[in-house]
């Protein structure tokens, strides 16, 4: 069954069938008992026809309704996006504003009949991609009168591909599992896995700029897009495929991480290339923090483009690695479909040990071609398994407040923001959570100019009280992170969450050219209102 079929989790992130078993939820329960000392109890998860909902404010045209409904499934499962705060308020049964209409548009005639009903009703229009956004990015503001939520599921699929140029024309409601098992009988690869890839839709990646699978060169979506399709309340737009243009400011730049506010984008062309044969990984361990991101620093400076390198801070290490909680480690990755990579690890391997690096020879994994595994033993694997293997729901409700944020900044002023970061979030984290807690930074991407830490943080929070304690943390958080120069987001997106960081973030003037592109292409103020700007 294609995962788009498949009916979503209200409590956890993706499906039915990646809900967390009873036995699990209880392992964890006694888990954070053991770290906390508190017993904690797994909650009972509501029935999904026990949920109240308030009744829809809007009556769906008789010619719609092919395609649009008011089902108490579907406005419950469209409610939320993939926050851990939005996940509990799930399991608690908890839906204060759940859009009144669903729409599956099935052709894009019917998208046009949706959009132009919502644009003359004056109904409020949110694109839901696969609904794993972490930043309130689907949510439907309570202050408007009625909201139609647009699930692009049915628009999927690869349209059309070009393996001469090595580029497929993808429908943006196409889940990434779905996408990579249409390319591999082809040899082909879009090779983009965000770690919301089993449920998120290459429409969403496009919409939020997501990050993916290469920590260098090409670590985000907008490195892949040749063209958007996107309707808007004043009609279509598409910018014509091409390589690469320098014809005045890319119409594409302005789509890429407008998150719903300017149209809904139906399919795009992107970039693919030959699936990796040759591979070659190696775990790196170093005496501390700053000599594993000096080293992390010289290797993406000499320009190898390794896929991986990522740094993990003693913190890290330890718990996702099984390090004694004083050094880092750093994962290095190569991967090629048509050229060894033997030769590139060595060379990276040779900085990171002239940093004070610590690997032996035979630790060091290469696959000439013959698909011997690489990176799934050692520290490597260990980290690689707790990465893949995230469960969203499996403390859902068990008092564990945990949470991240994620940001870029240069390396000049790297080590003093680091600093800075851990100070003010750590003092929020004691004030707030008292003992107990943790905090700890990874480099998820890693530029030639500077890193994008992505820090993790929790505690133990009052049940009850988690929203409240959440935001003092959150706000710490924001704070340090802008004020110290970094960016409010590196690949979340800004949704609703980050809009007080991205208000002090972006120039003023821009915020103008932004607001004037929406009164352009939706007078109507219809298309997600509150995420980037207020219409």
């Amino acid at each position: 069954m294609p995962k788009w079929q498949q009916q979503r989790s209200f409590w956890t992130w993706g499906y039915l069938s990646d809900e967390p078993s009873e036995a699990e939820r209880r392992t964890a329960a006694e888990r954070i008992s053991q770290r906390f000392g508190r017993a904690v109890e797994p909650p009972p998860i509501p029935a999904l026809a026990d949920i109240e909902l308030r009744k829809p404010r809007l009556r769906v045209p008789d010619r719609l309704d092919g395609w649009v409904n008011t089902d108490h499934v579907e406005r419950v499962t469209h409610t939320h996006g993939g926050h851990p705060l939005e996940l509990l308020a799930g399991l608690r049964g908890e839906f204060p504003e759940p859009p009144d209409a669903v729409a599956h548009p099935r052709t894009e005639d019917e998208l046009e009949a949706t959009l132009a009903w919502c644009d003359e009703a004056g109904h409020v229009a949110i694109p839901y991609g696969g609904g794993t956004t972490v930043v309130w990015g689907v949510n439907v503001p309570p202050e408007c009168e009625s909201a139609v939520t647009i699930d692009l599921d049915h628009l999927g699929g690869v349209l059309e591909l070009d393996e001469t140029s090595r580029a497929a024309r993808i429908g943006a409601g196409m889940l990434g599992p779905d996408l990579e098992d249409a390319l591999r009988p082809h040899g082909l690869t879009l090779r983009h896995y965000p770690q919301s890839f089993p449920w998120s839709t290459v429409g969403g990646w496009v919409a939020t700029r997501s990050g993916g699978h290469y920590a260098t060169n090409h670590t985000h979506i907008d490195d892949f897009v040749e063209s958007i399709r996107m309707l808007t309340p004043r009609g279509w737009w598409e910018s014509r495929r091409l390589p690469g243009s320098g014809a005045g400011p890319s119409p594409d730049r302005l789509v890429m991480g407008s998150e719903g506010t300017l149209g809904v984008i139906t399919e795009c062309w992107l970039r693919l290339q030959q699936r990796p044969r040759f591979r070659a990984t190696a775990a790196v361990v170093f005496p501390d923090w700053k000599a594993g991101y000096e080293a992390t620093r010289h290797i993406v400076q000499a320009k190898l483009w390794p896929a991986n390198l990522r740094l993990l801070d003693p913190a890290e290490a330890e718990q996702g690695a099984g390090l004694d909680g004083t050094r880092s480690l750093l994962i290095i990755g190569f991967e090629s479909g048509a050229v060894p990579q033997g030769a590139f690890i060595l060379e990276a391997v040779a900085i990171a040990r002239s940093h004070g690096g610590e690997i032996d020879d035979d630790a060091i994994r290469i696959d000439d071609g013959s698909g011997k595994a690489t990176g799934r033993d050692g520290a490597a694997g260990a980290w690689r398994d707790a990465f893949i293997g995230v469960n969203a729901g499996l403390t859902n409700g068990l008092g564990l407040l945990a949470d991240t944020f994620e940001t870029a900044i240069t390396w000049d002023r790297w080590p003093d923001f680091d600093a800075e970061v851990r100070a003010r979030v750590g003092r929020a984290l004691k004030e707030v959570l008292g003992d107990g807690t943790r905090l700890s930074c990874r480099f998820t991407h890693v530029y030639p100019d500077g890193p994008a830490p992505y820090y993790s943080f929790s505690g133990m929070a009052k049940l009850g009280g988690e929203v409240a304690q959440w935001q003092e943390i959150k706000a710490a958080a924001t704070e340090a992170v802008v004020a110290a120069g970094g960016t409010v987001t590196h690949h979340h997106a800004v949704g609703r969450m980050h809009r007080p960081g991205y208000d002090r973030q972006r120039p003023e003037l821009f915020a103008d050219v932004l607001r004037a592109a929406k009164r352009s292409v939706d007078p109507g103020g219809i298309l997600n209102p509150g995420v980037l700007f207020d219409p």
